[in-house]
């Protein structure tokens, strides 16, 4: 009877105490919000270190599909197992609506970078900052929305213009005209390049004035500035910090039966660090089993997926007179690790682009572009001999998914981490290997060589193109190339010998309104390429919750 009696005495007063003041009411000590994210430079530098991660997600490590949409569907490469998502059937890959969605994926994620761009810039003027730190991270900001907004007029043509933080719903947008959207670009470029750290004040990885004035360079191109193009280029060209690597360097330099172009796509290699590699402009990072590093030791998340695309799927390979594999798989060497054989090369892109400089062009040696696959299986009867894409065996047909002419900056052969090997002594790898581990160039010093040769054929100047086509010629050891056959398809295809599958190919096609004629020229596996596809589709999604305007359609959509 004692203890009901305390009992109903204890929840009386709770209940009294709960009228005057509700004891249950949370009182946060602090909290993050963007009313108080945005002060002090630690703050500034984690949300640009947000842009880097999206942009590096956007072009790199969104899974093994939608990084490579940059290549797909364009001049270099075809699809080695037909389906949408590497845009065999181009109407439904790039439909407007539906499952898959291409162009919806692509826009969304980079107007996610203008939009995170867009807050920090607002919210310099406010913040506890230095002056200096200011203009530094407006710099960085406006750097990256640029680049974003860049890469949207080239995919769409005209679209939506907003440079201020957006705090609440909007359905009005319109589309601003691309010269506009490119103009802004021009602007915020400008900004960047006068304001970011000189390239050798950066660490590896960052963003640098000199990587503003090349794209500065490219966006003045889309633009028809020509002779502000060569201006731009030129600034980079010219400084004392950046040069085209024409001598042995780096990490495996000492072997002696390879070349200074393969130099370049070595583990480890493509960073400024000690003042090594001066023609990385700027440098995407993927250092491994390091958090917020991307790539893992044990296993394919989070990293470049590059070789999985571009490599051969030899699992399937066989020759005949006997149903043994003749080459081991997967391996970390030059067949490729365990490529699918997704993205096959164009007989245009292992074959004819070549064609009067294919024994000496050092970018085509056998150990930059792999032709030749040795049977490395004892238990073959062929075991040892070479088995070569340019004189298959009878009844092999060449390209095909499981046998196909691939770059090896596509892999890392011998230098896939200790945690991706299955036998290491026999160089046998997982089966969740795929991914490439090396550093990845998004500009480097001989693409600008080629943006200054571009701008000097746009303003008529075929020697000044010619001489600067021949600068990264001469490193490759190829013929000279003539004023006289100096044109833009001359261009793309220097663009093809020296960036080759690291490019992101769409973006120099789109910019030019060059996928279809590139298609029909180079790729006659996308057969149903229209003049249509050389803008992508504003999403359909996009027009329909924009409510209160009107977002006009791109032709034939």
């Amino acid at each position: 009877m004692k203890k009901t009696i305390i009992a109903f005495l204890s929840l009386g007063i709770i209940l009294s105490s709960s009228c005057k003041k509700d004891f249950l009411d949370e009182k946060p000590l602090d909290f993050l919000s963007t009313s108080n994210a945005y002060n002090n430079s630690s703050d500034f530098n984690a949300a640009v270190n947000g842009l880097y991660n999206r942009v590096r997600t956007e072009f790199y490590t969104n899974g093994d599909r939608r990084p490579f949409d940059y290549v797909y569907g364009c001049d270099i490469v075809f699809d080695g197992q037909p389906s949408t998502e590497r845009h065999t059937n181009m109407i439904a890959s790039y439909a407007p609506q539906g499952g898959l969605n291409i162009p919806l994926s692509h826009w969304s994620a980079l107007y996610k970078i203008v939009s995170e761009a867009n807050t920090i810039i607002d919210r310099i003027p406010n913040s506890s900052m230095s002056a200096a730190d200011k203009t530094l991270n407006e710099a960085r900001s406006r750097f990256f929305r640029g680049f974003a907004y860049r890469t949207l007029a080239y995919l769409y043509g005209g679209v939506p213009l907003n440079v201020k933080e957006v705090e609440s719903p909007k359905t009005d947008y319109t589309r601003a005209p691309k010269a506009e959207v490119l103009a802004q670009v021009i602007s915020d470029l400008k900004f960047a390049s006068e304001n970011l750290p000189a390239i050798n004040a950066v660490t590896d990885g960052q963003i640098s004035n000199l990587a503003a004035y090349h794209l500065l360079s490219e966006v003045y191109l889309a633009a028809g500035e020509f002779q502000n193009a060569v201006t731009a280029a030129t600034t980079v060209i010219s400084n004392p910090n950046v040069a085209l690597m024409k001598t042995r360097f780096g990490t495996k330099s000492s072997d002696a039966t390879k070349n200074v172009y393969w130099d370049l796509f070595q583990q480890g290699n493509q960073n400024r660090k000690n003042g090594t590699n001066k023609e990385g402009l700027w440098v995407i990072q993927f250092e491994t089993d390091v958090p917020g590093g991307g790539a893992v030791s044990t296993g394919i998340d989070g990293s470049y997926q590059f070789e999985r695309n571009f490599a051969p799927q030899i699992l399937t390979f066989r020759l005949a007179g006997s149903t043994v594999q003749p080459f081991l798989y997967p391996r970390s060497d030059y067949s490729g690790g365990r490529g699918i054989g997704w993205a096959i090369s164009t007989k245009y892109f292992s074959d004819v682009i070549w064609q009067g400089d294919f024994n000496n062009d050092i970018r085509n040696a056998p150990y930059n572009f792999v032709r030749e696959f040795v049977v490395n299986n004892p238990a073959h009867p062929r075991f040892g001999q070479v088995i070569s894409t340019v004189n298959p065996p009878a009844g092999i047909t060449v390209p095909r998914r499981d046998f196909y002419a691939f770059q090896s900056k596509v892999t890392t052969p011998g230098d896939h981490p200790d945690g991706m090997f299955q036998d290491k002594s026999q160089l046998l790898l997982k089966a969740s290997a795929g991914g490439t581990y090396a550093d990845q160039y998004m500009f480097r010093l001989a693409e600008t060589y080629l943006l200054r040769a571009e701008a000097y054929l746009g303003l008529n100047q075929l020697s000044n193109a010619a001489a600067d086509i021949n600068v990264v010629r001469s490193r490759a050891n190829a013929s000279s190339v003539l004023p006289a056959n100096v044109n833009i398809d001359y261009i793309l295809d220097e663009r093809m010998r020296e960036l080759g599958s690291e490019e992101k190919r769409r973006i120099t096609l789109m910019r030019l309104g060059k996928i279809y004629d590139r298609v029909k020229k180079c790729n006659p596996y996308y057969s149903d390429v229209q003049p249509t596809y050389n803008l992508w589709p504003i999403p359909a999604s996009e027009i329909e919750r924009n409510n209160g305007g009107k977002l006009q359609q791109n032709p034939g959509y």
